[in-house]
């Protein structure tokens, strides 16, 4: 990996950070592969939990790198979008719960792999926005299709056609995040939400992650015979033996 994304794993939680905070974490493609790579030994850890944030006291991700962006032709660009695919799909795929610790700035690319996590916890300082209007662009790493499906059809439209800014607070209002703590705080947080799915029975976790996963990309109907089929097949495996057990006994279920 580039210098310029740590990751550390510690008690089953990877935590990848995105260093580049002179450039308010912006992303280039070196940074975008080695986020990927972080992403892939993240996976072969077997972390039961990931956290993704910025270093920094200002920045998440303030979006893609400009600078790179700005002389690119039509085959270039699509290479750079395919990149940003990638990444942002390894991190909605990853088979643990994804957190992303948003402690400053989230635009355009930055917001967009915020929105390819499981859960946000925003930093009363962050700011978010959709904002490649300004840059005569629309959302190219999946925020068009992600963001409605979070937020809905109206306020999608809103945020990625004026290209607004909104603060933590609105962010919260609008259901972007899920949750908005003291800037000093957010760290601390973000680590024991972390602690607590890590603690969680792994499998059936990772098999909820992949069943709610799974209602973004199909009819109901399928939907719920995915569903069927995903609880069914928990049965006889050792989360589901621990678990229903340890009721039976009235004592706290010991996961592996």
């Amino acid at each position: 990996m580039a210098d310029t994304v740590r990751l550390d794993v510690e008690d089953d939680v990877a935590t990848i950070t995105i260093d580049r905070p002179d450039q308010l974490n912006a992303l280039n493609v070196p940074t975008l592969e080695s986020l990927g790579d972080a992403l892939e030994e993240a996976e072969a850890a077997d972390a039961r939990a990931l956290v993704l944030t910025g270093a920094g006291e200002k920045a998440f991700v303030a979006g893609a790198d400009i600078s790179h962006m700005a002389e690119m032709d039509p085959e270039e660009a699509n290479e750079y979008a395919q990149l940003g695919h990638d990444v942002a799909n390894a991190i909605e795929e990853f088979p643990a719960p994804a957190i992303a610790g948003i402690n400053g700035y989230a635009f355009g690319g930055g917001m967009e792999l915020a929105l390819a996590c499981d859960l946000r916890v925003a930093s009363e300082r962050a700011v978010l926005g959709q904002t490649e209007i300004d840059l005569g662009i629309v959302p190219g790493w999946g925020g068009t299709q992600r963001l409605p499906r979070l937020v809905g059809d109206e306020t999608a439209r809103r945020l990625i056609y004026f290209g607004e800014r909104v603060d933590a607070t609105d962010a919260l209002e609008e259901g972007l995040v899920g949750e908005v703590v003291a800037h000093d705080e957010l760290r601390e947080h973000v680590s024991e939400l972390a602690d607590d799915l890590a603690a969680q029975p792994a499998t059936a976790l990772r098999a909820a992650k992949e069943t709610i996963n799974q209602s973004h990309e199909t009819s109901l109907e399928a939907g719920l015979e995915f569903e069927r089929r995903t609880w069914a097949g928990l049965f006889g495996s050792d989360d589901q033996r621990e678990g229903m057990t340890a009721f039976l006994e009235d004592r706290e279920p010991e996961f592996e």
